[in-house]
Formats: structure tokens, sequence, C-alpha cells
């Protein structure tokens, strides 16, 4: 049993992470990719790679899949059949509760028939680049009825979009472009669709090696299940228990070692809305104040936030203003110095592809 405190958590993650000193990797051999970076906004996961490494961010060893969560998330092609084997549905339970929505409301009877259903009209429909639109349609037109639902706005019934999303990976989707121009695409030589889950104890210590030490009821939320079906699929070898603030939680015994050493952090580091850092569920160890917590995690449209000396001290929104600048806007949560942030603020430019980044005051 390890005792620590929050200020040995937030050490352990940012260093964890690769924000404690920014590497000269390229994004494909950064360990964070293990766990994937989530597209929120465009050049989110340029910014977030941007944080950690002086590379630059592109790596065509990457791609984007929806992934945890059916959210898309960058990952390496390499990692690609065991993820999908990782995420797939542990059982009919964890399929329902991945898919539970007002919309389907008959959906989670499916269970994980759900997902084989989805992940199979996927094969059949993409044969190459296809407007999401257009996908959509067709998917529909070949999943149980549960899974779809009547469409007000084009009087259609189209399939239920956290469904498709779960089920994109097994269905061997590359997300090619989002927005108004969405579309998708094959997977080369996709895996074939999982028959069971293969390998949930290792996406469990994946999640507990960035964003521990962490529980049951984290990794649920994480990945959209429930603290119950969690528990029974908790590793029972290899994880050190640890207590938080007097809270029980639960590390890699590899990681224990930079959970005790990691250095207390210093400097500045401009993170995109939805960062890896901000993936975890427990959102009180990450942002004390609740107030501070609506400000970094709206309803719709997060801002990015700004870590300084390893404590989230505001947040940001970027503008582009003509091709070689973009303004960000920062609202600070405490006093800070200005010229630590315009330093760092080059750094966005650079992910954004622009030579000049101006920062703006509120």
């Amino acid at each position: 049993m390890i005792d620590v405190d929050r200020a040995r958590v937030m050490a352990y993650r940012i260093a964890a992470q690769g924000l404690a000193d920014r590497s000269g990797d390229r994004p494909g051999d950064l360990p964070l990719l293990d766990l994937g970076v989530q597209e929120y906004t465009p050049d989110s996961t340029r910014v977030a790679l941007a944080a950690r490494t002086t590379a630059e961010p592109d790596d065509d060893r990457l791609v984007t899949v929806w992934a945890a969560r059916g959210a898309p998330h960058l990952h390496r092609r390499s990692d690609l059949a065991d993820l999908t084997g990782q995420l797939w549905p542990v059982s009919d339970d964890d399929a329902a509760a991945r898919i539970r929505s007002a919309q389907i409301p008959d959906a989670a009877r499916l269970g994980v028939r759900a997902f084989t259903a989805t992940a199979e009209a996927f094969r059949e429909v993409l044969t190459g680049p296809i407007p999401r639109g257009a996908a959509s349609t067709e998917v529909s037109r070949r999943v149980p009825a549960e899974l779809t639902y009547d469409c007000r706005s084009c009087g259609a019934r189209h399939v239920a979009g956290n469904v498709w999303q779960h089920a994109g990976l097994a269905g061997g989707v590359e997300v090619l472009s989002r927005g108004k121009d969405a579309a998708i695409g094959p997977l080369p030589d996709p895996p074939p669709i999982p028959a069971a889950n293969r390998g949930v104890d290792r996406l469990i210590g994946t999640y507990l090696r960035f964003l521990g030490p962490a529980g049951p009821a984290e990794v649920a939320k994480y990945l959209g299940s429930t603290t119950t079906v969690i528990k029974t699929v908790w590793p029972a070898e290899g994880l050190t228990e640890v207590r938080v603030d007097g809270r029980r939680a639960w590390l890699p015994d590899t990681a224990v070692d930079l959970l005790e050493s990691a250095p207390a952090p210093r400097g500045v580091r401009w993170l995109p809305a939805m960062d890896p850092l901000l993936q975890a569920r427990d959102r009180d160890l990450l942002v004390p104040d609740r107030e501070r917590q609506k400000a970094v995690w709206r309803i719709l449209g997060n801002p990015g936030v700004l870590l300084v000396d390893g404590e989230i001290n505001g947040v940001w929104r970027a503008k582009m203003s003509g091709r070689k600048r973009v303004d960000l806007t920062v609202t600070a949560f405490e006093k800070m110095t200005a010229a630590r942030l315009e330093q760092e603020a080059a750094q966005v430019a650079r992910a954004r592809g622009v030579p000049e980044a101006r920062v703006i005051h509120e």
C-alpha cells in the first residue's frame, strides 16, 4: 500500500504523459500513443503533440479512428489489431451500457449483436472513401431497426451515431475528415471482427499507466461502460494499490517508481480541449474548484487549458487571423506572467502551421 496526495498524482500524470520535458521523438514513438489522442477540434491533436515533442506533428504511421467511447482518436496503425480486440464489449451488459440512449430505447437488449451487426454493415458499405452521410444511409439499411431512429429534419431513418462510432473500429473504419465535408473510408487490411473481447486487462492497464492511480469507476466512465462491468474484468495481478488522499486506487506495478520519483512540474503548456491529461475521470482531482471545472468541461464547446507548474490555471480559445497568425484568447484563473505564456504560445502556432501566435488576455 502506498499513500500519496493530489500533488504527487499530478506530478506522475504529467511525467507519464510526456509533459514534464518535451522530447524530440516523432509522434508515433511517444508512449502516450498507447492511449491515443482524441481529436476534438481541427488541429487539436497537433497541439497536443506539440506540447510533448519538438518533432513535426505529422507522422504517416498514425491514423484517426473511432476508438474509446466511439470518439475520434489518433492511434498507431500498427496498434489497431490489438486495440480492436481490447475495445470490443466484454459482455452484453457492457455493450448495452455503451450504446444506451433515449434515441434508440430498444437497442440495449441487442447487446454485443448491435456491435457485430453494425461492424458487418460497415464492411459491406466501405469499398472506398465515402461521405459520412452516404455511409450512414447505407449502414442504416443493413442494421437491426432497434439501432435506428426517425430523423425529423430529413425524413429518413438513421443508425444512431453512438452505435456506429462504437462499432466503427471493428468495422474497419478510418476517419478521413470531419465537419461539413466529413468522410470515412476503409482501413487497409483491417483485422477480423472480434468474436469476443481480447485484452481488456491490457486496456485497463494502459488507462492506469497514463491516468492513474484510479479505480474501476474511472475506467468505466472513460469507456462508457459501468463500474459493475469493469469490476468483473479488473486485473487480479500486476497492479499496486494506492491511497490518494485516502481514496482507494490502483497503478501498474511498473509505474510505481515514477509515481514516487516524478519531479514537481515546472513550466507552461498550452493543451487543447480533450487533451489526454483532461481525459481522467476524477475531475475533482484535476481541478478541485467546481467553478473552474465548469469553465474547463462545458456542455458544448470545451476550451483548451493552460497547464502552469503542474496546475490547470486557465482556459484559452484559438482563432486564426489570416494565414500567418493565430490569436489565443486567455481567461486565467490566477495571475500569470505574460512572458511565460507568450513564449510557449509559439508551440501552438507551430502546430497550427502559422509563424506567429498572439496572446490576448481577457
